[in-house]
């Protein structure tokens, strides 16, 4: 069970196979030295698709989802773009003859390509990150 991640929630909407569920971070979540920077606000909705939806709106329920998908989003949300900007700035650097301003202008401009592959997979990814509910 040390694998997963588990939040309780109340079923907010329910659409064909698509429920939808308001989650509230816990108190470990609100605990964390970076509980304020992985969401906005401390509820969040997250779309979980199920075969059947055998639940109803206002239903409680526990999300549940794989710890190492947490680590697969820092990677590329964090990890990759930081890697993209760092080597592209040194690259840049050195072909450039040190012009810092160029350099830092094309290492920014090579994380809109980056960001739009990222958009482009979106549905692989949704459907790599993917939940499941169990009954509370």
């Amino acid at each position: 069970m040390a694998n997963v991640i588990t939040h309780q929630g109340i079923v907010e909407n329910i659409d064909h196979s698509l429920v939808s569920v308001r989650i509230i971070r816990t108190s470990a979540c609100a605990s964390c030295s970076a509980g304020g920077y992985c969401s906005g606000s401390k509820e969040q909705v997250v779309e979980v698709n199920v075969p059947y939806a055998a639940y109803e709106i206002g239903d409680r329920v526990v999300v549940v989802g794989q710890t190492s998908m947490g680590m697969m989003a820092v990677l590329l949300a964090f990890v990759v773009p930081f890697l993209v900007l760092f080597f592209s700035l040194f690259i840049c650097m050195h072909v450039s003859d040190g012009n810092e301003l160029l350099s830092a202008l094309i290492s920014l401009g090579l994380l809109v390509p980056y960001y739009f592959v990222v958009w482009l997979n979106r549905a692989g990814l949704k459907k790599k990150f993917s939940f499941t509910i169990k009954s509370d």
